[in-house]
């Protein structure tokens, strides 16, 4: 699926958002602190921030996560001007203090404009998403973050909660697929789920990177994989096995079943509680496999690590078969029942 196909299924500006934010190219963690940053000043009203306001924010969140993982990744070279550097070395005032030092605040004002927020709504291939969330206007250090009233109207949806946690998700699963040896490991085997906490894992360390639910859900659009409706911060949700494991329990045992892994992140989507509860051990319907194929599709558009996992997943789970989409994948699996 690409950018075109999942915007039309919901043309709005919060498709436009989830574009930027998971399927756009990560070559530095960059646009998820500056994603955060815009997010939070949009919740609170703010129509214009000044440059140096909001390089404060936008660099706090970066060397809080620089504690967690690396932002961009290990073979890249940073000079000494470079800003990952410079928040490096400010790191440990800035912690103390719980804000930015000047030096730091000084070096996001002079990057940012000509780097993140230059390409924050550029997608790959040179499109860019069909919304704008900000403008920068003015010179200098005396330019103004304009917030857009596409962003005022996405931070104060009923989805916003769920949009800053799948950003949070998202830059968790980059940091990982940037560490090293952690990295390689994601590349070349993919994520595992650990289904008692519901975290995506290394696959090789069983590290957790990241809750499953945060990190699938806005491939769906913040819907049900079951009902179609969207699923808000009121609601209690589920993870759903589209096709049910007890499938697997059928055969004797799981080493019986000769079909893929149904335990694996191509077969869980986030659903409502009940629905989930209602759809029991039953085999999907044509719509919700239809949905899951649109969702496997945006995950497999989206860069590492996940895209990786479902590519191994369509490669190796049907035996002696190879199938080039996921409608056909899925149509198979369920030619095996």
């Amino acid at each position: 699926m690409n950018a075109r196909d999942f915007y039309a299924q919901d043309a709005s500006a919060r498709a436009s958002w989830r574009l930027a934010v998971l399927m756009g190219a990560n070559s530095r963690t960059y646009k998820f602190a500056l994603g955060e940053a815009l997010l939070e000043f949009a919740r609170q009203g703010r129509q214009e921030i000044p440059l140096p306001e909001f390089a404060a924010a936008y660099s706090l969140g970066m060397v809080r996560h620089l504690a967690q993982g690396p932002q961009a990744p290990q073979t890249t070279r940073l000079g000494e001007r470079d800003f990952l550097t410079v928040a490096a070395q400010e790191s440990t005032a800035t912690l103390t203090a719980g804000r930015p030092t000047e030096r730091l605040v000084e070096a996001a004002v002079l990057s940012m404009p000509t780097m993140v927020m230059r390409k924050f709504h550029n997608l790959r291939g040179d499109t860019v998403v069909p919304h704008t969330f900000y403008d920068l206007t003015g010179t200098g250090r005396h330019r103004v973050v304009r917030v857009t009233p596409d962003l005022r109207r996405v931070a104060r949806s009923e989805q916003a909660a769920g949009l800053a946690a799948e950003l949070g998700a998202r830059w968790s699963i980059v940091e990982s697929s940037f560490a090293a040896g952690v990295g390689r490991s994601l590349i070349e085997e993919g994520v595992a789920v650990d289904w008692t906490t519901l975290k995506i894992t290394d696959k090789r360390r069983r590290r957790p990177v990241t809750g499953l639910v945060e990190a699938t859900i806005g491939f769906q659009h913040g819907r049900c994989l079951i009902c179609d409706q969207v699923l808000t911060a009121r609601d209690v949700i589920a993870v759903d096995h589209v096709f049910p494991f007890s499938l697997m329990r059928r055969f004797g045992s799981v080493a019986s079943w000769h079909g893929p892994d149904l335990d694996a992140l191509w077969n869980l989507a986030p659903s409502h509680a009940p629905c989930n509860a209602a759809k029991s051990d039953r085999l999907p319907s044509d719509g919700e496999l239809t949905r899951l194929a649109a969702r496997n599709e945006a995950i497999a558009d989206s860069p590492l690590p996940l895209r990786r996992t479902l590519h191994l997943s369509m490669r190796n789970a049907l035996s002696g078969r190879r199938v080039s989409s996921w409608r056909e994948f899925l149509t198979a699996v369920r030619a095996t029942i």
